[in-house]
């Protein structure tokens, strides 16, 4: 997988993306992370630390599996780690799963620890956190003509490839119906003049004009909304001039598009500019949310619906009664958890058959509807790693 094929595998990843790939495994189950660079020359070292890291899953799978067997699950490996152009266009942390005929790379926002573990299953925890933080936001950069789309969070903001079915310009979203002042205007969402040379039409076909801007902003709205919004369930800040924020909020449908936005051309401004107003706006809503997660489990444990002891959050999850489940970011208990009735097998992590069980217990609950939040130590309002809030 070479670097615009790693690009696109972390754009895609999602909820429903990581399932499959869960669904797809058969043990022995190999998961890989590391934290990667950007630039140069800091990405120099990514491959030796990358090369190191497989050594130790060659280690951990030479424990119960013969030779033969672990040269065909590590071939890829190699393969990857040899890939010079991968290697040049990595972000800022990195996934790689395998099993027997599956291999999948993920590019990640955020750093991770350095971690090879081989088991029974994957180890996903650091994937959740990424899909399940609530720092994470998208933004779409509007003009009339054309639309940009990123991801986020508080540290980082990548353009994405909008999903199939989503039009990139005006002439996609509405074709042939598309007024002929559109067909032949050259310029539209650039700093200075540029951005008002729709504005000089007069009567019939400045009314026309109008109504496809209208008409190009609920095609978008709703194809943002069905392909982005909805399957991710992130929160979208729109970034467009003043004038189109107002049009856009009017003809939009989307629960999860926030009110307040980047009021500027999101041409005018560099990736980094973008991300920092992006920022701005999103992290009150990022405090907010930890509050109300805090705030949620603390009414729970008041009625005697809180949990925070590792064994019986364990338990409840089996049998369905975790409702929510925060799980604290960067913490680890090696173990085995039994699925069925939720008993904990305390062990260590380089183990063959051990895995992370604040990880399994997130997948069990994620299996049975539901929600897990991996959230900052210092927001946690337990000491354990864990925090249930349950249904009955």
């Amino acid at each position: 997988m070479r670097g615009k094929e790693m690009h696109l595998a972390m754009n895609l990843l999602s909820d429903e993306l990581l399932t499959s790939t869960l669904a797809a495994a058969q043990p022995p189950c190999l998961s890989l992370y590391q934290p990667t660079h950007r630039h140069h020359p800091e990405n120099q070292q990514d491959p030796i630390r990358f090369r190191n890291l497989v050594k130790q899953l060659q280690q951990s799978l030479l424990q119960k599996h013969a030779e033969p067997e672990v040269v065909a699950l590590l071939e890829q490996f190699g393969t990857l780690a040899d890939d010079r152009d991968f290697w040049k266009h990595t972000l800022d942390g990195l996934a790689v799963f395998a099993a027997p005929g599956l291999f999948r790379v993920f590019g990640l926002q955020r750093p991770v620890a350095e971690m090879a573990i081989v088991a029974n299953s994957f180890h996903t925890k650091p994937l959740w956190r990424f899909l399940q933080s609530t720092d994470r936001y998208q933004l779409l950069a509007l003009s009339l003509d054309r639309i940009r789309l990123y991801e986020g969070n508080r540290d980082a903001l990548d353009e994405i490839d909008p999903a199939p079915g989503v039009p990139r310009t005006i002439k996609e979203a509405l074709g042939e119906e598309l007024t002929e002042p559109h067909q032949t205007v050259a310029s539209y969402g650039g700093t200075g003049s540029g951005s008002s040379a729709m504005h000089h039409s007069h009567g019939g076909r400045k009314d026309e004009m109008d109504i496809d801007t209208e008409r190009f902003f609920r095609a978008i709205d709703r194809a943002i909304a069905d392909k982005h919004s909805r399957p991710t369930g992130l929160p979208l800040m729109l970034a467009a001039l003043p004038e189109h924020h107002g049009t856009f909020h009017q003809v939009s449908h989307n629960a999860l598009l926030l009110r307040d936005g980047i009021k500027i051309d999101p041409a005018a401004l560099s990736l980094d500019q973008l991300r920092e107003r992006a920022w701005q706006i999103m992290e009150p809503h990022y405090r907010s949310r930890l509050a109300a997660l805090a705030d949620e489990f603390a009414v729970a444990n008041s009625a005697q619906m809180g949990l925070d002891d590792l064994h019986r959050v364990a338990e409840a999850a089996a049998s369905g009664r975790v409702g929510t489940l925060l799980v604290e970011a960067g913490r680890q208990i090696a173990g085995r958890l039994d699925p069925a009735n939720g008993q904990v097998e305390l062990g260590e992590l380089d183990h063959p058959e051990a895995d992370d069980l604040l990880d399994d217990l997130g997948e069990i609950v994620r299996s049975k509807g539901g929600k897990v939040a991996v959230i900052p130590a210092e927001q946690m309002p337990t000491e354990t790693g864990v925090a249930a809030t349950c249904r009955f």
